[in-house]
């Protein structure tokens, strides 16, 4: 069933109904519902699981995010062929059409960071995600150029928690959070082996920025760490 966006007239009716008396919060609603029906992921809705498009649009949506990832590279940051041996290996099975489907919604979600008003992006990658050779070496190795690539431009930040670290908190499976235009819009998503799940409970959001931050605190700073990544692309 395709999902239609809420009129204006009926948000701000919502708003007064519920005492929302917070205009930025109210303004930043209807600037989402306005946008829902034109999105780019509606076209894989017959396609694609629903958690696959609120992904998307979280991110399209997002005014910065901060994702933690231990064994895989990001999704934003992810090569084809990379993104394809992940779809390979994925449980149940998929079929050759799904996997094209999965990866031709990933590529287009990383338009995000290309567009002319990108939201600012930091990824913390432990080095183990580095150094796992998925799709063998020269897939491995690309994504890695990939990735100094990435990090090269401003508003995209890459930190890695290095292998001789003393300690660093983690969730045990991917983290990304999305700050929304106005706060209470922050959005976490838990990449979990049954799926993603989104999160806004003010207080879970806390605690993942929590999380967040020690974790960076246990990386290396960008130019270290782009280093890092540099040299593990020539060591495979």
């Amino acid at each position: 069933m395709r999902r239609g966006a809420l009129s204006e007239q009926r948000i701000r009716t919502l708003a007064h109904n519920y005492d929302c008396t917070d205009d930025a919060l109210i303004d930043a609603l209807v600037a989402m519902a306005a946008y829902r029906e034109r999105g780019w992921w509606e076209e894989y809705r017959d396609t694609l699981p629903p958690r696959f498009l609120d992904v998307a649009e979280m991110e399209h949506h997002a005014a910065a995010l901060r994702v933690a990832q231990v064994i895989n590279i990001p999704g934003l940051l992810q090569t084809p062929e990379h993104a394809r041996t992940l779809f390979r290996q994925a449980v149940p099975t998929l079929r050759p059409h799904e996997i094209e489907y999965r990866i031709s919604h990933r590529i287009k979600r990383q338009a995000v960071l290309h567009r002319e008003r990108p939201p600012q992006y930091t990824a913390i990658i432990h080095e183990a995600a580095l150094r796992m050779r998925f799709g063998g070496r020269e897939v491995a190795r690309t994504q890695l150029d990939h990735l100094v690539k990435m990090s090269e431009q401003p508003h995209i930040t890459l930190r890695v928690i290095p292998f001789d670290g003393t300690a660093f908190p983690t969730v045990g499976h991917g983290l990304d959070y999305a700050y929304g235009p106005v706060p209470a819009l922050d959005t976490a998503q838990l990449d979990a082996a049954h799926g993603s799940e989104l999160i806004d409970a003010v207080a879970q959001l806390k605690k993942y920025r929590l999380i967040l931050d020690r974790m960076e605190e246990a990386t290396l700073e960008p130019d270290d760490s782009r280093r890092l990544i540099h040299r593990t692309a020539q060591d495979i």
